[in-house]
């Protein structure tokens, strides 16, 4: 539907309007966006991977949870990457390898919380992939996992741009996302990025106690007794004697796992645990999770520890640490947990392990489980109905009612393409002009100016090169 309007229209470029968003049963609706870009951050989190070319939005981010609950994006519509990474196991997996669609991963699948504010930008255990971004489409890829290889009678990549091409959903998104409905590996890669850097989780126990102390080494009183010395020991750095021997101090924790993202520091090597799924030895993994909601507000592990999954509980996991084992060709161990060639022996005790799980529990969030705009938009069949972004704005040109008609279309600028349709409508053959002004009254373009027979009309009206603001036509 048109509406006429007064002469002046506001509209708005590089600006999106916030939204809040409901799941309603495999609706989506575009005028009702969920906020990824801008939710809080506690101001002592200073990690942030974001690269420039991919800024986190409103709009891509919905496109991102879209692919990443999708099965279509697998060869035989079985598997999405939330099939390896679960909401509610904090986007990690419970098995110890996931099922693909043509057999089961070489690794445990990683748990996504809080990616967006670690160190490394690589990712997977072994930092294959380059960036975030290079690596949401690479399990698409994967003959095991996703299936569109290429390869051993796999379709390709193409195969699958065609499959989406003819879902209407896709058409609608891409449209609404990038300025039209052209769907590319790299638009896919840009918006499933998106959509895993939003994932966060910072109202744990241990962010309550931070901000009430404003000193990680000050006792939180929100914490047990168990829990405080846990913190410390795990803060504290450890003295060994020359042989690896812990003598005094704490465990040393934090040297790897950066407080208060308590992520992987960015020169890790492996931890001496070189075990493999499909035997021998694995050396080349040097990227881990963040400690961040290891286990439920139950204290249960959300899946297996290490690469390889075998381990099921915090006391297990810290038990690796007690002695580092070195194992022969081993060279990318990490050269902070060797002394003298031999591995750290941190003679624990089962009160220090007690007390250090007891403090890792305390990292554990809530609404990262619970918050829909990270939850499945499909629904129980796997259909999805995409309510399209309402008219936005519309204006009479020259005064002549029914003659001409202006309108945004459904999708915004944004940083991906700095873009917008502008659709119209001549009610009776006149000549079409339209001009763009900013705010100050200065004419800074006219993208419309010529004859039209009566018709409907779209243009776009390509923004780049202007700066952030609020511009007007007539």
């Amino acid at each position: 539907m048109y509406y006429t309007l007064p002469r002046w229209i506001l509209i708005t470029l590089f600006v999106l309007t916030p939204f809040v968003y409901a799941q309603n049963n495999g609706v989506l609706d575009l005028n009702n966006l969920a906020t990824y870009a801008n939710q809080p951050v506690p101001p002592f989190i200073t990690k942030d991977n974001t690269p420039a070319n991919n800024p986190l939005t409103d709009v891509g981010a919905t496109l991102g949870r879209v692919l990443f609950y999708d099965k279509s994006l697998s060869a035989d519509n079985t598997i999405a990457c939330a099939s390896c990474h679960h909401q509610q196991h904090a986007f990690g997996d419970p098995a110890q390898a996931s099922s693909g669609v043509n057999g089961t991963t070489g690794r445990h699948s990683m748990r996504l919380i809080n990616t967006r504010f670690a160190a490394k930008e690589r990712f997977f255990w072994d930092e294959r992939a380059a960036s975030l971004e290079e690596q949401t489409t690479m399990p698409i890829h994967d003959h095991i996992e996703m299936g569109f290889s290429g390869n051993n009678g796999d379709p390709g990549f193409d195969l699958l741009l065609n499959k989406m091409a003819d879902l209407e959903y896709y058409q609608m998104l891409f449209d609404f996302v990038y300025g039209d409905p052209d769907i590319t590996e790299e638009r896919m890669q840009l918006a499933l990025a998106q959509f895993i850097r939003s994932i966060q989780s910072f109202d744990s126990r241990f962010d309550d106690g931070l901000v009430q102390v404003d000193d990680i080494h000050a006792p939180f009183p929100n914490f047990s007794q168990a829990e405080n010395d846990g913190k410390k020991l795990f803060l504290d750095t450890p003295v060994f004697d020359n042989n690896g021997n812990r003598t005094s101090g704490g465990f040393g924790c934090a040297g790897c796992h950066e407080p208060p993202e308590f992520d992987i520091k960015l020169n890790s090597g492996n931890n001496g645990f070189t075990q493999s799924l499909s035997g021998g030895r694995d050396f080349d993994n040097t990227r881990v999770p963040t400690l961040r909601d290891l286990v439920d507000a139950s204290g249960n592990l959300h899946g297996g520890l290490m690469h390889t999954g075998p381990i099921n509980s915090l006391g297990g996991a810290i038990d690796q640490y007690e002695r580092i084992q070195i194992v022969q060709g081993n060279t990318r161990i990490d050269p902070d947990l060797v002394i003298n060639g031999n591995g750290w022996h941190l003679r624990m005790g089962p009160q220090g392990r007690n007390d250090v799980a007891a403090f890792l529990a305390t990292l554990t969030g809530s609404n990262v489980y619970t918050d829909s705009k990270w939850s499945d938009p499909f629904d129980s069949n796997g259909n999805l109905t995409v309510i399209p972004a309402a008219i936005t704005t519309a204006v009479e040109s020259e005064g002549r009612a029914n003659a001409l008609t202006f309108e945004l279309a459904q999708n915004y600028p944004n940083p991906f393409n700095p873009a917008t349709t502008i659709a119209y409508r001549v009610a009776q053959a006149s000549r079409v002009s339209l001009k763009i002004y900013n705010v100050l009254g200065q004419e800074i373009a006219t993208p419309i100016s010529d004859f039209h027979e009566a018709g409907n009309y779209r243009f776009r009206f390509d923004a780049a090169g202007l700066s952030s603001g609020i511009y007007f036509t007539a």
